[in-house]
């Protein structure tokens, strides 16, 4: 009896120590994976830093259409940028309601988003899309993507600016900063929305800012590596296909190819395809609801590369014992759109987790 219960004992202890080792190794899994996530949040947040100044907004009420108020705003991103924008909410709007930010993609501007605004608008939330950098009011009259295309040459030139999404998050986390003077808005209820161009920025400001609740990354969503490794960058560059054809004529490139890419890539979005990848950056949103949306055919998006940040954030998800939290949506032979259905699962997700 005695040696049965010594036996019994044995291994109680050495399945204690056993269970403690893996909780040991699990804390510890744990705080390596917080300290990554802090050093990229660090280093990102430092390569779009900039001396903040007062936001000095104006804003000018617009004509109320169907039970809906408008207004146009101003603020000061930095001391050179003004950020314009629109806001529409319900005109019987009583105390303080979420808010859904959207961002245009490539060539797109802040009225594009009216009838998604308008949507949003119609079922209780505060609604808001802005320009991006040199978009709309923010390019020259009748540029078009000339004035797009230059400063992102003029960055590749010199170094400065990064008007190839970086600059547009900066603006986003400025905005967030205007929404949370206002007394209708409650600052805890702010979601964000973005289409391919808008869709980056949108993980890329919901990975390092906390104050974004809930994030949809439509058509964005992607691993610059992957495309770099499994020569399907091409897509991509030709939304910016003006501006590297310039670089390459400066660096008497012949004929672009992935290795003159990722030269570009580091003078223009440096980190996009290594430590602020896809894989990297999604993850950090855990875990704030996230709904990724890509098509299984969008050469602008490629789908390995997809996969492989829905991987990363999957994990990061299960980790943070969230995974009714994120959710991959991807249309069946869709290319660089979003379909009428995923829109309104985008509409079912932001009422789901923001509950205006």
């Amino acid at each position: 009896m005695d040696m049965e219960i010594s036996k019994v004992s044995r291994f109680a202890i050495v399945f204690l120590a056993l269970a403690q080792i893996a909780s040991l190794q699990t804390v510890s899994t744990a705080d390596t994976r917080r300290v990554s996530s802090t050093r990229t949040r660090t280093a990102f947040l430092k390569v779009i830093d900039r001396p903040r100044v007062p936001l000095a907004t104006e804003v000018k009420a617009l004509p109320a259409q169907d039970g809906l108020a408008q207004s146009h705003f101003t603020f000061a991103a930095d001391a050179k940028q003004r950020v314009p924008g629109l806001l529409v909410k319900p005109v019987k709007a009583d105390g303080r309601r979420p808010v859904v930010i959207t961002l245009h993609g490539t060539g797109g501007n802040k009225e594009g988003q009216l009838p998604l605004l308008k949507e949003l608008a119609e079922r209780g939330f505060i609604t808001v899309a802005i320009d991006g950098r040199y978009h709309g009011e923010r390019s020259k009259a009748g540029s078009g993507a000339a004035d797009y295309n230059e400063a992102i040459l003029r960055a590749y030139r010199t170094g400065r600016e990064h008007p190839f999404l970086y600059d547009t998050v900066w603006d986003v986390m400025r905005l967030i900063d205007y929404l949370e003077t206002r007394a209708d808005v409650d600052p805890k209820r702010i979601g964000m929305i973005g289409f391919s161009k808008g869709g980056m920025e949108t993980y890329l400001a919901a990975a390092v800012d906390p104050r974004i609740a809930v994030a949809v990354p439509c058509i964005g969503v992607q691993s610059y590596a992957w495309a770099l490794e499994n020569d399907s960058w091409k897509s991509r560059v030709e939304t910016f296909q003006a501006s590297i054809n310039g670089a390459a004529k400066d660096a008497g490139v012949a004929e672009v190819n992935a290795n003159f890419v990722r030269k570009f890539y580091d003078r223009v979005v440096p980190g996009i395809y290594k430590q602020f990848d896809g894989p990297s950056m999604l993850p950090l949103i855990a875990p704030r609801p996230l709904l990724v949306i890509n098509g299984d055919i969008d050469h602008r998006t490629p789908l390995g590369g997809v996969m492989e940040c829905a991987a990363t954030t999957r994990k990061a998800y299960r980790a943070a014992q969230a995974e009714d939290r994120f959710f991959l949506l991807i249309q069946q032979k869709t290319g660089h759109k979003v379909t009428d259905e995923s829109r309104h699962t985008a509409i079912a997700w932001f009422t789901k987790w923001l509950k205006p």
